[in-house]
């Protein structure tokens, strides 16, 4: 039974994960911290020492920061927020950079030294700025989530602290609440006034960049591929779209995106598929905003076990909740919900995240692949059952053995994964 409080619930946490941003949200969370650096100092950094998680080196050294000027990597991110950030724009801090500020962004980040180095830490998500101009010293410091600033110091001086724990989702609301039938319950029942704003932003801003990104020469093109060499249904369709959306996304596409869970591929991933699937329906308004709160908080749901920045590919989750999305766009049931969830999750647990970059397209339009065809196996009957690897009986049951997976079993694969990648962590 869903009580007043879990709606109230629900919608807290769906305003907490649908919002806007601008580019990759881990370079942005790092330009955001750039920003308030400078704000704070009063002037530019003349030297930066950036104490970052091992998972933010992993997601922001291959992926253009935008108006950048086609920079990558941790230094870029930095120079943007502290040459052009606005810091209260938030995750949109480098959305409105002037041209003639890219070359100031660029001569920036080769001028300032920056040091980078990987924190001693056990939260995923961390990013400690100091920095100095003549006899200035500032520091800020975010945890746990991309704007979640917990501390902020001028000259020794506390200005900001605020109680920090390890916990991904420190600062937000519980989601240990969400389970797939209130879910359901609540995409049925709820009253869509208050929500429909943050639906429509979702849909417009997503389809959007989806279509910028088969329009124009993003990535690897996999969207375009993918439309190019398939039989044009709609299945292909939604791969297609959501995949281009992170084409233009993870190379440094300008246009905003509404994330989820902290991620802009996550939030392509959740929505656009879901979209175009209601578009070839013939579905109104109301339908295509119920399946979007099926597919948000099914996600979400996954993510709160997984974490925010994981070894885990937190495409493959928004792919399952896509999955449920069109499900119920074609059912409707709790059947036919649950079922396409653990289907699709038994089909590609276990793809790593090994950072934001062009191939991130290319798992996104697997992940949808993973899900439509969660759904296919229910109606014609096929199920993964309980004991199949990591399939258990009940769908939050196999939806928690994924979080313990990603927490847990893939903590070492992260290391790994790191290793690979750059030797800054060992």
């Amino acid at each position: 039974m869903l009580t007043e409080e879990k709606r109230r619930a629900y919608q807290s946490i769906l305003r907490e994960e649908l919002v806007p941003a601008t580019g990759c949200t881990e370079p942005i969370a790092l330009a955001y911290a750039a920003a308030r650096l400078r704000d704070i100092l009063g002037a530019n950094p003349e030297r930066i020492l950036a104490e970052v998680s091992g998972n933010i080196i992993k997601n922001v050294k291959s992926v253009v920061v935008p108006n950048s000027g086609g920079l990558k990597g941790i230094r870029a991110a930095i120079s943007a927020g502290v040459v052009a950030g606005a810091a209260e724009r938030v995750l949109q801090v480098i959305a409105s950079v002037p041209a003639e500020q890219q070359e100031a962004i660029a001569a920036y980040s080769r001028r300032v030294p920056i040091e980078i180095a990987c924190a001693g830490t056990s939260r995923m998500l961390d990013i400690r700025l100091t920095g100095w101009a003549g006899p200035y010293t500032a520091l800020v410091h975010i945890a746990n989530s991309h704007s979640n600033i917990v501390r902020e110091e001028k000259d020794g001086k506390i200005l900001l602290e605020k109680p920090v724990t390890d916990s991904a989702e420190d600062s937000l609301t519980d989601k240990s609440i969400l389970n797939v039938a209130d879910i359901l319950e609540f995409a049925n029942t709820a009253e869509l006034e208050e929500l429909a704003p943050l639906l429509q932003k979702q849909i417009d801003c997503n389809t959007a960049i989806a279509e910028e990104g088969l329009r124009n020469d993003w990535g690897a093109n996999v969207g375009s591929v993918l439309l190019a060499e398939g039989p044009g249904d709609r299945k292909t369709e939604a791969k297609a779209w959501a995949a281009a959306g992170s084409d233009a996304r993870m190379s440094g596409c300008e246009l905003p995106v509404v994330i989820l869970s902290g991620s802009s591929n996550q939030g392509i991933t959740a929505s656009v598929p879901v979209i175009r699937y209601a578009g070839h329906l013939g579905a109104n308004r109301e339908t295509l905003y119920r399946a979007l709160l099926v597919s948000d908080l099914v996600t979400i749901h996954q993510k709160s076990g997984i974490g925010r920045l994981s070894a885990y590919c937190g495409a493959v989750s928004a792919g399952v909740g896509a999955g449920a999305g069109i499900a119920y766009l074609l059912d409707g049931s709790y059947a036919a919900v649950s079922h396409t969830i653990v289907n699709a999750v038994a089909i590609l647990s276990g793809t790593i995240c090994d950072g934001a970059k062009p191939s991130c397209a290319a798992k996104i339009a697997a992940s949808v692949d993973a899900g439509i065809l969660g759904y296919q196996m229910y109606r014609r009957h096929q199920e993964f059952k309980g004991g199949d690897g990591i399939v258990a009986k009940g769908v939050d049951n196999t939806i928690a053995n994924v979080g313990i997976l990603a927490r847990q079993g893939m903590r070492q694969t992260d290391q790994t994964i790191l290793s690979i990648m750059t030797e800054r962590c060992d």
